[in-house]
């Protein structure tokens, strides 16, 4: 393997892996505060459904008489980006409430909540897409200004010429999207809050004893809606990155892929903690990002067929629950309603 394909691997994994790691670390909001979440999936489907169809029409001209079948938009420009990603968050946190209420406030089965909010996105956002587009639950493609293009750091032309460490920073770590980059952010940020704060010292405890929070005067429910809604805020820019900062440039049916349930994996194998989570996804992003890059393999005697290194991550999705998930203790209070004693 020559230096410029390692580069080009290391490049692809960053932006492979960020979706990943947006739904980790929401999954990781969201658990530690005892409020197991397998939704993360169908959040992240509705989120990229949302910013796409919305992103679409926010950019398109403004037409004066459409006629049947012609869309009439709003000519935003460069903020139709931002309104798409903000109608992404919104969807997703629509989901997240949805789940809160049926797990916290109902003290429903979370896991069966999950289950319920994958399905209900995989058929309304389908439903939807047809009513809407009638392109077979796809949207149109998004225009540049509706899509987050690369960004070029300051100094990355300069040091493009510098032998190893230049093409890392010039084309590794320089031409992402802006996600990418506030995905990365987000990973300490999320370590600050929880383990920094009064806020990430409560969610924490509210994960692992409630009673004893409740009893300490702290509003158990609250403590948990906010982790929540912080998961579906999470879950948003996951699925907007899914739409607007992908080669896709537009919503298909079950674009999501699997990716939630590989996120889950990923926070179990980082054992709830949000560095570990980086280095998951990371590893996830470049099996990804190999099985993209190199269809099939020739070892010795034998070719690796493409279909084997396409399903690498999910083959190593299974190795990781069936080899990790007795090692990683979960929140004791995971998956448990809180009922506040009388």
């Amino acid at each position: 393997m020559e230096f410029t394909d390692i580069i080009q691997l290391l490049s692809s994994t960053l932006r492979l892996s960020t979706p990943l790691l947006f739904a980790c670390l929401a999954g990781l909001f969201s658990e530690r505060a005892g409020i197991f979440d397998i939704g993360l999936e169908g959040k992240m489907l509705a989120a990229a459904f949302a910013s796409a169809a919305v992103g679409a029409w926010a950019a398109l001209p403004p037409i004066a008489d459409p006629y049947p079948g012609q869309f009439s938009g709003l000519g935003l420009g460069w903020s139709a980006a931002a309104l798409a990603v903000l109608a992404g968050i919104l969807a997703s946190m629509l989901l997240s409430l949805l789940h809160g209420f049926a797990s916290i406030t109902l003290r429903g089965n979370q896991l069966i909540s999950g289950v319920a909010i994958n399905f209900l996105a995989s058929g309304v956002t389908v439903l939807v897409g047809v009513t809407l587009f009638n392109a077979g639950g796809q949207t149109p493609n998004l225009p540049d200004v509706a899509r987050f293009k690369e960004l070029a750091l300051p100094l990355a032309d300069t040091l493009r010429g510098v032998p190893i460490l230049g093409p890392l920073y010039s084309e590794v770590i320089s031409g992402q999207n802006l996600l990418v980059y506030v995905g990365f952010l987000t990973v300490p940020l999320t370590w600050w809050i929880l383990f920094r704060t009064r806020f990430g010292l409560r969610l924490r405890a509210v994960g692992e004893n409630p009673g004893a929070v409740d009893t300490a005067g702290v509003s158990v429910t609250f403590q948990r809606y906010s982790a929540v809604l912080i998961c579906g805020i999470l879950c948003g820019l996951a699925g907007s990155y899914l739409s607007m900062a992908t080669a896709a440039a537009g919503f298909g049916r079950e674009m999501s892929a699997g990716r939630g349930f590989i996120a889950l994996a990923a926070l179990i194998f980082a054992k709830w903690r949000p560095w570990q989570a980086f280095g998951a996804c990371l590893l996830f992003g470049l099996l990804e990002a190999v099985g993209s890059k190199y269809q099939s393999l020739d070892i010795g005697l034998f070719t690796i067929p493409v279909q084997f290194m396409q399903a690498l991550p999910y083959i190593l999705t299974v190795v990781i629950l069936a080899g990790f998930v007795g090692k990683a203790i979960p929140p004791r209070a995971g998956g448990v309603p809180y009922v506040k004693e009388r």
